[in-house]
């Protein structure tokens, strides 16, 4: 089963869940405020995606902007930032959906419908 993390405030993570709802996908919902990931899944995820860790921040979200993260993530090692998006959800981009064999974090349409079909 494919999970969808989202914030429902967010207007990216809308759009994602309306484009995944016609496409007739099937997948659970998991809010990323109230069930933040934890330090081992955020170091799987990254791991499974092949991503650079920079890539799960929101770099456009108020907390990450509020602590002047474009320095300090300079200056952390992987360890400190997976522990730091471990501590809150809004650290950490989205959406982000899990799949069997994949992890795509933020919403591309092109890279969703490749993944899903």
């Amino acid at each position: 089963m494919n999970v969808f993390i989202c914030y429902d405030r967010c207007g990216t993570c809308r759009k994602a869940e309306q484009w995944l709802r016609e496409k007739g996908a099937a997948y659970e919902k998991r809010p990323i405020k109230e069930e933040n990931p934890s330090f081992e899944e955020l170091k799987a995820w990254k791991e499974k995606s092949g991503l650079p860790l920079k890539r799960f921040f929101n770099t456009s979200g108020q907390l990450y902007k509020s602590m002047n993260l474009k320095d300090k993530l300079k200056e952390m090692d992987e360890e400190e930032q997976l522990r730091l998006l471990a501590a809150d959800g809004m650290l950490v981009k989205r959406p982000i959906l899990l799949t069997k064999d994949r992890v795509l974090v933020g919403f591309k349409e092109p890279e969703w419908q490749e993944v899903l079909s």
